[in-house]
């Protein structure tokens, strides 16, 4: 048989059990006072003896009950005794069904802070975070697990937030690849009077579309990962990194010259092939930008604890109101010619997985741009000897 609801609850044990502690140590205190008064008053019932009763002239006039003062004192004691027992067992079941009352409303006291989590828990929906518990009193226990929670609330909120714009982010970016394939193949080649010519450039045309989309899921996949913290962290030279990023990524059929700018004895804990990645991203982005005949700079170095991996380009710049968001999701600058270099059309994810694998590794990103002189992104890491808590600099090292 299933108990009631009120008989499993915490506020019924702790009812019990402030019951009982109080029942006991009632029972305890007037146990030791039963013991001490029997000890000091050696009670006993009185031993009645008969007694023949004569006049003065010794004439018998019957018989009468006696005892001796000790005895009496002894049967007072006896009788006291025997009073106390008798009202300490009615004062403890009194104290007992009081005891259970006050254990219910102080419990209840105890535990309203976790009524209130608990009514405010139910609130909360996957879809809507923005509840908070915000309890009052004193700064007590459960006032830190519901600061806690809180804080809990606050970072899923904004992960939530995230999760869902980067999902409605990738569904936009998604649907004009996907409009633009479905457009030429119902107009062009499925069409029967469709001329070669036309098949051949919608087939250009959905080729950049799905190396797009392509390029985008990558992207997608990528920045999944690093959120799993599925990687293995070990002892990394950054200098070693920038030069085989430079051999993978450095990749342009214009004539662009690389040049790197290393310093040796540059380590620290992290991952190899993720921090390649990241300054893969920077070269590509570089040499999208980069004008022909221009080169592009690969530099590290170290400032006092952080160590610095520096990309820099003699492109057309980024505006000044445009350098704070350059690292966002799926953000990109205006499309199109400048200084004879055709921008390819990007998916807008590149710098923000670069920020996103920096700051996983405990680095910071900057990007400098003074205006018409080129592009430089730093990626500023710790070193792994690094003791201090020192910001990184703010300035560029190059």
């Amino acid at each position: 048989m299933k108990r009631p609801e009120v008989f499993r609850s915490v506020r019924f044990r702790l009812t019990v059990v402030y019951s009982t502690v109080l029942f006991a140590l009632a029972g305890l205190t007037l146990g030791v006072v039963y013991l001490a008064v029997a000890q000091s008053t050696s009670p006993r019932p009185v031993t009645e003896r008969i007694a023949k009763v004569y006049s003065t002239d010794r004439e018998y006039l019957g018989t009468t009950t006696v005892a001796e003062v000790s005895e009496i004192e002894a049967a007072v004691n006896y009788n006291t005794l025997t009073s106390l027992r008798r009202w300490s067992f009615i004062g403890l079941g009194g104290l007992f069904v009081a005891s259970l009352g006050i254990g219910w409303v102080l419990s209840g006291r105890v535990l309203r802070p976790v009524g209130a989590i608990t009514r405010t828990a139910r609130e909360i929906q996957a879809t809507d975070l923005s509840r908070r518990i915000r309890l009052g009193g004193p700064p007590d226990e459960l006032r830190d697990l519901a600061d806690t929670i809180d804080s809990m609330l606050d970072r899923l909120d904004h992960a939530f937030q995230a999760q869902r714009q980067l999902i409605d982010d990738a569904s936009h970016e998604l649907r004009s690849p996907l409009a633009i394939i479905r457009t030429n193949l119902d107009a062009s080649l499925t069409a029967p009077d469709a001329t070669p010519e036309e098949r051949t450039r919608a087939v250009a045309v959905v080729d950049r579309a799905t190396t797009r989309m392509s390029r985008l899921v990558e992207d997608l996949l990528a920045t999944a990962r690093r959120d799993s913290n599925a990687t293995v962290d070990a002892e990394v030279d950054l200098s070693a990194v920038a030069r085989e990023a430079g051999e993978e990524s450095f990749v342009t059929e214009r004539p662009l010259h690389l040049r790197y700018e290393t310093a040796a004895g540059l380590r620290l804990i992290g991952d190899a092939d993720a921090l390649r990645r990241a300054v893969g991203n920077l070269l590509s982005n570089a040499v999208r930008l980069a004008p022909s005949h221009s080169t592009v700079t690969v530099a590290t170095g170290q400032s006092g604890s952080w160590l610095w991996l520096a990309v820099a380009d003699e492109g057309p710049g980024i505006a000044p109101a445009d350098l704070a968001r350059v690292f966002d999701r799926f953000w990109r600058g205006q499309d199109g010619e400048a200084n004879g270099v055709r921008r390819e059309r990007r998916t807008g994810l590149g710098l923000a997985i670069v920020r996103q694998i920096i700051e996983s590794h405990g680095g910071r990103v900057a990007a400098f741009s003074p205006p018409g002189n080129g592009s430089t992104f730093v990626l500023w890491l710790p070193a792994a000897d690094r003791t201090d808590e020192e910001p990184p600099p703010s300035a560029s090292p190059l």
